[in-house]
């Protein structure tokens, strides 16, 4: 839970008007830090500053500031952001909050997710759509294991910009030297991940300094505050030069008098940008046709980029269905029935080889078998699990927890590379490129739970270094939980 810190002026007036929200870029961001790191706090001071908080969302945490023993002078803004009752009595965030604020320069939608260890799911959960993340570490505690944790499942989502915050430099005298030991530190290790260049900004949540305005107690920092970080930095990728990627969420044949031979493909584009004229790719039949039409609710358009939501009309009568994907005719796109992917784990049942599922992919969702787990991620090491492939589909108790069975399965929160087979052929894009359709969910197909959340293609696990199974110790063992 964040400490508490005095209602001052606020800077920072966000712009109000619906038209003017419009025009703004929309940034989505998440915050990761260990438990007491000030990270409610943070998002706290953000909302505060930048006038993102109602006037009785205010009262209500005043009130609960009181009620938690305050002296009524001072408002604790951890509680702008630790929503549940849990939370605020346990100290820890738990559930995945998503926070809106806005400057005059841009908008942002914030996903808070929690730092413990148990809640892994619900960081890969926040993280998986964020340009930005933001990795909170407590100045008198350095970069600590669950530090190593975030970056390590940021990295592996592929979050493509990383802002490192040193917090709470008020109680560590704002001493240059222990926040350039702890950014240095950080870039380090992000460099084995494969992380992009990481900003380090020294800050204090509690008391505002370089969160939205510069401080005067740290005259060595000449880079910029917090929240120019995130109004500075590139919004995704220029949509004209990515590959198109149109999934089909409806057919649409309205069959009236006044539209008789009516028949368009209507998906929100999500990636690259289709153009009236242009060669598809219906996928994964392979057939190809030209674009003669492009509709929305305005009226026709000539072209649509990502993500607009269009309805998309061929010059020919294809057998097109939902979950089908358009793509350029000219553009080797990989389909096929054999899934290679990294997954989190998202539930207490452990992965059973040989189960039947059901994976999503886009907007399509196709019978499986899940063929075999064959390596396992500790987040804490850095290390690789891997085990010699089976030449035939094994089933695996999940209550199993012998020696043989365990390790070749994942349990809650676990990530590991798994090999799917598909009953139809799918679109497989590596997420590493196509981040917006390279993902997948696997699903129980007897009560439709989402057992975990996959990329498709090397990821993080491809590029560490991997240890065989036989290499590792019953220590080791222990620790994983086995």
């Amino acid at each position: 839970m964040g400490t508490q810190t005095t209602t001052d002026a606020r800077p920072a007036p966000a712009v109000d008007g619906a038209a003017d929200h419009a025009q703004r870029d929309l940034l989505r961001l998440a915050t990761a830090g260990s438990v007491d790191d000030g990270k409610s706090t943070l998002i706290g001071r953000l909302l505060y500053d930048t006038k993102s908080v109602l006037a009785d969302q205010l009262s209500a945490v005043e009130r609960a500031t009181r009620a938690r023993g305050g002296d009524g002078t001072a408002v604790d803004l951890a509680l702008l952001t630790d929503g549940l009752r849990a939370e605020r009595e346990q100290g820890i965030t738990i559930d995945v909050a998503y926070r809106y604020f806005s400057t005059a320069r841009r908008a942002f939608v914030l996903a808070d997710t929690p730092g413990h260890v148990q809640y892994t799911r619900n960081m890969v959960t926040g993280a998986s759509t964020a340009e930005l993340a933001i990795v909170l570490v407590d100045a008198r505690k350095g970069v600590l294991e669950q530090t190593r944790r975030h970056a390590a499942l940021t990295a592996l989502l592929g979050v493509p910009h990383v802002v490192l915050a040193v917090n709470k430099m008020d109680l560590v005298g704002f001493d240059e030297a222990t926040f350039t030991t702890i950014a240095r530190e950080f870039a380090d290790y992000a460099r084995v991940l494969g992380l992009p260049a990481v900003h380090a900004v020294p800050l204090s949540a509690l008391d505002g300094d370089n969160v939205v305005l510069r401080s005067d107690r740290t005259p060595w920092y000449d880079g910029p505050t917090l929240l120019e970080l995130l109004e500075q930095v590139p919004v995704g990728r220029d949509a004209a030069a990515e590959p198109l990627r149109l999934p089909v969420q409806y057919v649409i044949r309205p069959r009236t008098p006044e539209h008789p031979d009516y028949r368009g493909y209507a998906g929100k584009v999500a990636s690259g940008v289709v153009r009236v004229g242009d060669e598809l790719r219906v996928l994964p039949s392979g057939r190809t046709s030209r674009v003669v039409g492009i509709d929305t609710f305005d009226g026709p358009l000539e072209q649509a980029e990502a993500p607009r939501s269009v309805t998309v009309r061929l010059a020919d009568d294809l057998d097109v269905a939902r979950g089908d994907v358009l793509a350029p005719a000219a553009e080797d796109v990989r389909t096929g029935q054999d899934l290679v992917g990294t997954v989190c784990w998202l539930t207490e049942r452990r992965s059973v080889a040989g189960a039947r599922l059901l994976v999503r992919t886009g907007t399509r969702t196709v019978r499986a078998l899940l063929r075999e787990v064959e390596a396992r991620l500790d987040v804490d090491t850095l290390t690789v699990e891997e085990w010699d492939p089976v030449d035939t589909v094994r089933t695996i108790d999940a209550t199993d927890t012998s020696s043989d069975a365990a390790p070749r399965s994942l349990g809650l929160n676990a990530i590991g590379r798994v090999r799917v087979r598909l009953a139809e052929p799918v679109v497989l894009d590596d997420y590493a490129t196509h981040r917006r359709t390279g993902g997948f969910l696997l699903v129980d197909p007897t009560d439709g739970s989402t057992l975990a959340a996959g990329m498709v293609g090397p990821t993080l696990l491809d590029r560490l270094a991997p240890v065989r199974a036989d290499e590792r110790d019953d220590d080791w063992l222990a620790g994983a939980g086995i």
